[in-house]
């Protein structure tokens, strides 16, 4: 296949299957969104975007501390937050904080982190390598091997930050990053307890389309990025998946409310520069094999999963939590009349979502 047939086809590949359409944010409004209370991301002095973040560090509350670390030699970004009354003295449960598939740490992973360490947390959630503010090239990469391996780092260095208990590590994995949270936690035993928000699984949607949809097209679809390697490989152009840019009309008639409302909140509402949401084509590769899934009974960790009851995405937690026969201790629980994206940042299913994991991590970290 030449360059211009993969240029050509580049959209028809991408049918339902991209989860959020990479688009050029033509300018965020600069006043807080009055609906969402989110803001432009250069409004806030560390880049946060979502609703009641922390605009400076005051002693006695809880703050916000950027750092950067290295993993596989690449540099990793990432913001770790610290309860009130934060005491390097002491010991605190922590918890690694995965963000969703096209999302960065500024986003809805950072809502969840600053909520959790409001309740005695340590905190950390960082940019996936390859992605946001990490190191990395090709930049968009984004393989489950390397998003899994982000988790592990995370760990690596939250057990190591001042004043955590690494007895007492957490995971939460929002969305896609839910899926690589299972993953992980099914062979690293550091974490003592495991929890997902409106899990994606993007091994399934890669190669099955949103909903199983593109079942009839995997064989078509793998030769495409099968070229879309060789040509990468060869030097050639760089091809992406997901980077069309739609109008309103166009977004107004996805076939499904969480690409709809992707877009709303990852190019409108809650729109960062460093969210791009588009992927390296030949990434498709490694997520068309791969399934969040996949030996997950070797989970015996505390699991609590959650979801919206009107998240169209649903299907994908009601698929996993039964596989996952390893642990006794497990709960799903649906927030009444959520959609995927609403779990994201309105209040009253953040903090449905939160009554939820606040008295699951108390029980299970200790």
């Amino acid at each position: 296949m030449t360059t211009t047939a993969i240029n050509t086809s580049r959209r028809e590949f991408l049918g339902a299957s991209a989860l959020v359409l990479s688009v050029t944010v033509p300018g965020v409004s600069t006043m807080a969104n009055p609906t969402t209370g989110a803001a432009d991301s250069k409004q806030n002095p560390f880049g946060l975007v979502y609703g009641g973040a922390i605009t400076n560090n005051e002693p006695g509350k809880v703050n916000i501390h950027p750092v950067t670390y290295k993993l596989g030699g690449l540099d990793i970004v990432a913001n770790v937050y610290t309860p009130a009354n934060y005491d390097q003295s002491r010991k605190y449960p922590a918890i690694v904080v995965a963000h969703p598939n096209g999302g960065i740490k500024e986003q809805v992973a950072g809502l969840y982190a600053q909520r959790l360490a409001e309740q005695g947390y340590i905190t950390i959630t960082m940019d996936a390598a390859y992605q946001g503010g990490s190191g990395g090239q090709p930049r968009s990469v984004d393989k489950p091997q390397f998003r899994i391996e982000d988790i592990h780092g995370a760990a690596d260095f939250i057990t190591r930050y001042a004043g955590v208990d690494a007895e007492r590590l957490g995971l939460l994995g929002i969305c896609g990053g839910g899926g690589y949270a299972l993953s992980a936690a099914k062979a690293d035993k550091r974490f003592k307890t495991i929890a997902t928000l409106s899990m994606f699984n993007s091994g399934r949607v890669r190669r099955n389309g949103f909903a199983d949809s593109q079942l009839n097209t995997i064989q078509g679809r793998l030769k495409q990025v099968s070229q879309a390697r060789a040509q990468e490989m060869a030097g050639g152009e760089i091809l992406y998946a997901g980077d069309a840019n739609l109008t309103d009309a166009q977004i107004a008639k996805l076939p499904f409310e969480m690409y709809r409302q992707g877009y709303e909140y990852y190019w409108k509402t809650h729109a960062h520069p460093n969210s791009t949401f588009k992927y390296t084509m030949s990434s498709l590769l490694d997520l068309m094999r791969w399934d969040a899934t996949d030996q997950i009974d070797l989970i015996d960790q505390p699991l609590l999963m959650i979801a919206g009851s009107k998240a169209d995405s649903l299907y994908m937690t009601e698929d996993a939590f039964p596989k996952a026969v390893g642990t006794k201790d497990k709960q799903l629980f649906k927030i009444e009349g959520a959609t995927h994206i609403e779990t994201y940042w309105v209040p009253k299913y953040v903090d449905a979502a939160l009554g939820k994991l606040t008295p699951f991590f108390a029980r299970t970290l200790v």
